[in-house]
């Protein structure tokens, strides 16, 4: 890519920054779902009826085709769809920071497509398979950061995990602006945050967050990704106003009586992380569809089990079913 300069990426790189550091005290950060049709083709009209109700709760930022949004299911025509559909609802009204992965090269073709649809910046999803050493995670992002403009998140999770001298190196790349954790190593965590330099994101990427939030913000890393919020923004949004404002009994309660009980549903099945999700939005009416493969829907016996759960959690917060 050619026509512009370090200056101009440095403008842009704080500009995102300043938008992600305001959404991330406002709301939850929303990874929403994939619309497919029943016959697993892209349904891009559901998509688009789906992602304006989302947005219409006032998320902090928006982060499409990511784990929760089955980027690793999608082809590029479709990414791109997807991406476009999102900034335009999104109508710069908040960030939009899309999913890319895979090895570096085909990062880089995913972040081009996501920068020509008008993305703000890009969440950079563990590599495909291999085990790496740290230098070449962060060789990985260096090759990513130079074939885009778009300011980069880094995600450790599974074979990623940056040490306190990774970190140092990762933010030393002008593009990238943050890290977003799912390891939930909080003494690994807090090394890393004391290493960052002032002004670098951090983020709780932990499956269901909601469950180590409070664990989370004890060592300076509040904001936080919400699945919920996916299918359930009521509950989400009730969440975060009570862990914000310190209301403990309202964030013990939805813990206790919904929380947990959706995360031990969520643990029986691998999968389930993204699939009870999609699962719930249907429950509610909402035009989400079904999993692609290799993910498969929950069983009857489960299905039945999460209603339960999530009615419960609309009773917490004085939600219905269906979507006001």
């Amino acid at each position: 890519m050619t026509g512009f300069s370090v200056g101009a990426i440095g403008v842009r790189t704080e500009d995102v920054v300043r938008r992600l550091r305001e959404g991330m005290t406002g709301g939850v950060l929303s990874f929403p779902l994939t619309s497919f049709r029943e016959d697993g083709g892209l349904d891009l009209d559901s998509y688009r009826t789906y992602l304006t109700a989302q947005l219409a709760t006032a998320p902090g930022a928006v982060f499409p085709a990511c784990g929760t949004g089955e980027f690793s299911a999608l082809d590029e025509d479709e990414y791109r769809a997807v991406i476009e559909a999102t900034v335009e609802i999104a109508g710069g009204r908040l960030p939009v920071v899309a999913g890319v992965g895979y090895g570096w090269a085909q990062a880089v073709r995913f972040a081009r497509i996501a920068e020509e649809a008008g993305a703000d910046a890009a969440l950079v999803l563990p590599h495909y398979l291999v085990e790496a050493p740290e230098d070449g995670l962060v060789e990985q992002l260096r090759r990513i950061a130079a074939g885009t403009r778009l300011p980069l998140i880094a995600y450790q999770r599974g074979p990623v995990a940056f040490t306190p001298d990774g970190v140092r190196r990762i933010a030393e790349i002008p593009t990238v602006i943050g890290l977003k954790d799912g390891h939930s190593d909080l003494d690994r965590l807090q090394r890393l945050t004391l290493a960052a330099p002032d002004g670098f994101l951090f983020f709780n990427g932990a499956a269901t967050a909601e469950i180590q939030a409070r664990a989370y913000a004890t060592v300076g890393v509040p904001a936080y990704s919400s699945a919920v919020h996916a299918f359930a923004p009521e509950i989400a949004n009730a969440f975060f106003t009570a862990l914000r404002d310190g209301d403990d009994a309202t964030t013990t309660r939805l813990l206790r009586d919904f929380y947990v009980p959706l995360v031990e549903l969520r643990d029986r099945v691998p999968g389930y992380a993204v699939s009870l999700v999609k699962a719930a939005a249907r429950l509610r009416g909402l035009p989400v569809g079904p999993v692609r493969a290799p993910l498969t829907d929950p069983a009857p016996d489960d299905l039945t089990e999460l209603e339960k759960v999530l009615d419960a959690g609309l009773a917490l917060v004085g939600a219905g079913r269906r979507p006001a």
